[in-house]
């Protein structure tokens, strides 16, 4: 029998206990029931068992008290299911206690299997969007968590048997971008990147920040004028200070009275109407980002199987809508605009193309699925967007429902909270957002000197110590954001993120490491007495039935797309190792068999380890 056909025999013990239950209610007190009517679960850590059954839905039938409901249950199961060696009630609770044998033959069946818990192809295609950033600034902290939990949730994915499709969309068009635009052709002198030794998107960013600069004097300069005193006596709300309405007026003021602000807008129409030296201009900067953005990337070990540009996609959809408008699934109003009427869906009207034709995100996002599916025919498609878009997902989803799309019902938001530093929320404009090359270059300088305080690079050539320590300062942030549930605000620190004895990635890659040099240790080992290994200890069951747990953990984390359920558990198998390793002998193990069974059991655990933290997008490295 082969690994998998024999580890899928085993995952049944649980469909194994449920038939009996089954058969045994049906016995006992004449009630029909079936496997989704039970509740079945494994028993808490408190108290004796693995798997706990809830009984209370058979007093009724049954017509006695829970506790000898559960008496009698156990009883029958005892007597008919091999694997169950016992059982006990706590009230109306059923805690059945697998025999250690079941769970032994488990483990010396796939100590050695590095992919355990990856699931054979099952025929889907998903893909997955995440990053997506605007080239007029480099990617932040708050990009680092979209791109962090779109990265694993891929992995995820795939180790659950999808064929995975990675993408982004990047926004390179628009008023943003013609802000660092203009901000270069005005100010830049004819600098770049080179000739400032800044990294190439941080010296576009750095253009943006002084577009909101010169505009901000701009605006300070115009309130002293007669012009703004005008404006303020004519528009201002009654008693409205003067100072409080010239704060709520900033943006009309921008496209109303700004020269700034007429530049910039005047450069968006032109490269509409594609000039050639606006687009030149748009092409160099741009290049500027792409080059910045594949660098960071690099650092984060991501990667994306196709780009899409908003500026190829954002006339797409307008098609769709015609065709709809036709059907009677959109309406037009007097100005020609074109709507959606969701109300239905608790969604209200959508406009989805304006009076003058011309599209908004909506219609762009319509067309952008539909390419993506014509491209691909993926079955489901996740967006890794920030939870200030959920209304725009809901809509954009029930819009391609109406459609009848082929895809609609496999279309997922990822949607996360946004990431707050020690110090606070971050503003791009104001240049305080936190560069995601700083933070990387932070959580590696404070990894470096964990290390440093610990003395724990003795030994390791300087090279060997680089990238060890690159290594886990990138497991302290990557885990550190990934822990959290996405929908979750948080708060990062990057000093916190290195603990060698918390809730870190540092932590769970030290288990590993102190496996391998277990392993190395003991050299080839002889596993072949594991077998006549005799009662498992506390902790060592414990490992075990974590171990058993791990491929059904892949394909509920899959399902619910849902990366922070692989990293609490790799954190609390990390846990357990460290703590058997200090409980039990290894290498001095009582007897050969205890040696040979805990060996392999450090085995297993060495491969779940490296498999949840690649999951993750981790690295594991063999000494630390």
């Amino acid at each position: 029998m082969g690994l998998a056909s024999y580890v899928n025999k085993l995952m049944d013990i649980i469909s194994i206990i449920e038939d009996n239950v089954i058969d045994a209610v049906k016995t006992l007190y004449g009630i029909e029931t079936n496997a989704q009517s039970l509740s079945l679960s494994p028993t808490r850590k408190e108290f004796k068992g693995d798997y706990t059954l809830v009984v209370f839905p058979f007093t009724k039938g049954a017509k006695k008290a829970p506790p000898q409901i559960a008496e009698e249950l156990g009883t029958y199961l005892v007597e008919k299911v091999s694997q169950i060696e016992g059982f006990n009630v706590i009230k109306g609770f059923l805690n059945l206690e697998i025999d250690d044998q079941f769970w032994k033959d488990f483990l010396l069946k796939m100590f050695e299997q590095v992919k355990y818990g990856y699931q054979p192809a099952n025929g889907k295609k998903v893909m997955v969007e995440f990053s997506s950033p605007n080239t007029n600034k480099p990617l932040h902290l708050g990009h680092i968590r979209n791109i962090l939990l779109g990265w694993s949730s891929a992995k995820i994915l795939e180790a659950a048997g999808y064929e995975v499709v990675k993408v982004q969309i990047i926004n390179d068009r628009g008023i943003a971008v013609c802000k660092s635009m203009l901000a270069w052709k005005k100010f830049g002198n004819g600098e770049t990147p080179e000739t400032t030794g800044m990294k190439s998107d941080h010296f576009v960013g750095k253009y943006y920040v002084l577009f909101d600069q010169k505009f901000k004097e701009e605006y300070l300069a115009w309130q002293d004028t007669a012009k703004a005193e005008e404006v303020w006596l004519d528009k201002r709300k009654k008693d409205q200070e003067k100072a409080e309405f010239f704060k709520a007026f900033k943006n009309t003021y921008f496209n109303d009275y700004s020269d700034l602000g007429a530049e910039a807008k005047a450069m968006l129409l032109n490269w509409e109407q594609q000039d050639p030296d606006t687009i030149a201009l748009w092409e160099k900067l741009n290049n500027w980002v792409y080059n910045g953005f594949n660098s960071t990337y690099q650092k984060l070990g991501v990667s994306f199987d196709k780009l899409y540009f908003e500026s190829n996609t954002y006339l797409l959809g307008k098609d769709s809508i015609e065709t709809g408008l036709k059907e009677g699934l959109f309406y037009q109003k007097e100005d020609n605009s074109v709507w959606i009427d969701l109300s239905d869906a608790k969604l209200d009207q959508k406009l989805v193309l304006r009076s003058d034709g011309t599209s908004v995100y909506m219609t762009q996002d319509i067309g952008t699925a539909q390419l993506r599916h014509k491209d691909f025919g993926v079955d489901k498609m996740v967006y890794v967007v920030a939870d200030e878009q959920n209304y725009h997902f809901q809509v954009l989803f029930e819009i391609l429902k109406r459609m009848g799309e082929p895809y609609a019902d496999g279309l997922h938001h990822l949607s996360y909270g946004m990431v707050d530093l020690p110090s606070g929320r971050m503003k791009s404009r104001e240049g305080t957002v936190v560069d995601a090359d700083d933070l990387i270059a932070e959580v590696i300088s404070e990894s470096r000197a964990s290390s440093e305080e610990r003395g724990a690079q003795e030994g390791i050539d300087a090279s060997e110590q680089a990238e060890i320590i690159r290594m886990i300062g990138m497991a302290a942030l990557k885990f550190f954001i990934i822990k959290v549930h996405p929908q979750k605000r948080m708060t990062f620190n990057p000093k916190d993120s290195v603990d060698m004895q918390g809730q870190t990635g540092p932590y769970i890659q030290n288990a590993y490491v102190r496996i391998k040099s277990v392993l190395r240790k003991a050299g080839k080992g002889d596993i072949s007495m594991a077998g006549q290994y005799g009662k498992l200890q506390a902790a060592e069951k414990d490992l075990v039935t974590a171990l058993f747990d791990f491929p059904a953990l892949v394909q509920n984390s899959a399902e619910a797309y849902e990366p922070s359920l692989i990293a609490n558990y790799a954190y609390t198998l990390a846990k357990g190792y460290h703590k058997f390793y200090t409980d039990h002998s290894i290498l001095k193990a009582e007897s050969e068999a205890a040696k040979a069974f805990r060996l392999a059991l450090s085995m297993a655990v060495a491969n779940v380890l490296k498999s949840a933290l690649d999951l993750l997008g981790i690295e594991t490295p063999e000494k630390m």
